[in-house]
């Protein structure tokens, strides 16, 4: 058996046993990311270090030391967060050689628990747009079907995972961007609770819709990923939360009163509505209370951009005299519209959050859990406009934001903990996701609820 096609668990535990070697489990990630080149999924891989770390570790092992539960694992990190030593890009021809000194606080707490970082993994430019081309690396393809995106921001974390490049990922989320990618490669992608996994890398820490999170081909392994990464620090005005235990991981599904949301103002493809309605239909199955609800979701997009678009003007917009033609011009425009935002509209956008998130907090003080498609249609095509408008199912249906992902951005307006996992797949084969979405500090408590469902359907 290839010693990547192991779940992250399998490995931890074989190399606990001496049955395969950290060595052999580094070696195997990196032969795989060299066999499947086409797709693109890293940016640097980082093959001599990793290789070193997994002689220390298997010294360790040979050593009878006690081992951290993910000793000798092979991860990747997407390369807007920060690795101390290994160049980190954001994407971008402005980051194209920059080297932190420091890891974020997700990186060193994988690192402390024994995971051996393998590369760096592809994104647009600063993660602003939903699919997975940059000028510095190009384009990154779908695992299954390269005529469709694999989905972005996190799209190499998530191709790498898909892939087989490792069985587990860093990724992180400012409007979707790990449960995206998830939906369209058929993994399981967590956005935990604001504060949760501090991430210190964002420059306005008070206003943050951008988040850390664990990505894997599986819900176990992604549980054992965010348990590694999760906790309080004091750096973080959110982190207090961290401690936070959140609802106990139950049991069954026996009981969960569920918020069926198909469309949130959007409309749905016909084969994401089945393959969704039949994952909540599993849950009803188990006994599970299930009511459709409404909420208009799309209105917020205007609100949305309003809130990235600023961000990305202050951030970089010193830049675009200076590089020029090496940045995106769907990022250019981006800055551009950004700074004709007016403080005003800044504002506005800040109620339309403390809106969403009231009503989301009513919403869950009556349900468990909101479940809703993660994206409204199968993987978009590689060549999609993300500035222009779409058809779903064979008609028009909007803006790219406002009709394929309108499910996800509400979550990091808000905070609300989310994940999406694989529920089937279209007639073509691709895959199709599910999103799960809970109350603050829930996130194990969505987890558990996922492991019961893909016990259900998987």
């Amino acid at each position: 058996m290839d010693v990547m096609n192991h779940s992250a668990r399998e490995l931890a535990s074989l190399i606990r046993r001496r049955k395969i070697s950290p060595v052999e489990a580094v070696q195997g990630a990196l032969d795989r990311i060299e066999a499947r080149r086409e797709l693109n999924a890293f940016i640097t891989v980082t093959a001599d270090q990793a290789l070193a770390a997994a002689r220390v570790a298997e010294a360790a092992v040979m050593a009878g030391a006690e081992l951290p539960p993910l000793h000798g694992v092979p991860y990747s990190v997407k390369d807007l967060t920060a690795t101390a030593g290994v160049r980190t890009t954001m994407g971008s021809a402005i980051y194209e050689n920059f080297v932190p000194k420091e890891d974020a606080i997700a990186v060193a707490r994988a690192k402390a628990a024994g995971a051996i970082l393998i590369g760096k993994t592809t994104t647009p430019e600063f993660g602003h747009k939903p699919v997975a081309v940059a000028p510095i690396f190009g384009r990154t393809l779908h695992p299954i079907d390269p005529r469709f995106t694999p989905g972005a921001s996190s799209s190499g974390a998530a191709v790498a995972v898909a892939a087989g490049m490792g069985p587990l990922a860093l990724g992180t989320d400012g409007g979707g961007s790990i449960r995206i990618p998830s939906s369209c490669c058929g993994i399981v992608g967590l956005k935990p609770t604001l504060g949760m996994v501090p991430h210190l890398q964002a420059p306005d820490l008070f206003s943050v819709n951008s988040f850390v999170g664990p990505m894997a081909r599986d819900v176990a392994d992604t549980a054992l990923l965010f348990d590694a990464i999760r906790g309080f620090d004091r750096r973080d005005p959110y982190g207090l939360g961290a401690e936070a235990q959140g609802r106990p991981v139950p049991l069954s599904l026996a009981g969960l009163k569920v918020a069926w949301l198909p469309s949130a103002g959007n409309p749905v493809d016909p084969e994401v509505l089945a393959a969704t309605r039949a994952a909540v239909r599993a849950m009803e199955g188990e006994g599970a209370i299930v009511e459709e609800i409404r909420l208009d979701f799309v209105s917020l997009e205007r609100h949305f951009l309003v809130l990235l678009q600023s961000l990305l003007a202050a951030r970089i917009g010193d830049n675009l005299e200076r590089f020029g033609q090496r940045i995106d011009p769907t990022l250019v425009e981006a800055v551009l519209k950004g700074r004709q935002h007016s403080a005003i509209a800044l504002h506005e956008a800040g109620f339309a959050k403390t809106r969403c998130f009231a009503e989301l907090q009513a919403l869950f003080e009556r349900y468990d859990v909101l479940v809703s498609p993660t994206v409204s249609a199968p993987p978009l095509s590689i060549d999609v406009d993300v500035s222009g408008e779409i058809e779903i199912a064979g008609v028009p249906a909007g803006t790219v934001r406002g009709a394929w992902y309108p499910y996800t951005y509400p979550m990091n307006l808000t905070g609300h903990p989310a994940l999406s996992m694989p529920c089937g797949k279209s007639s073509l084969g691709l895959p199709i996701g599910l999103q799960l979405a809970g109350r603050w500090y829930d996130d194990r408590y969505l987890l558990g609820i996922a492991a019961l469902l893909e016990a259900r359907i998987g």
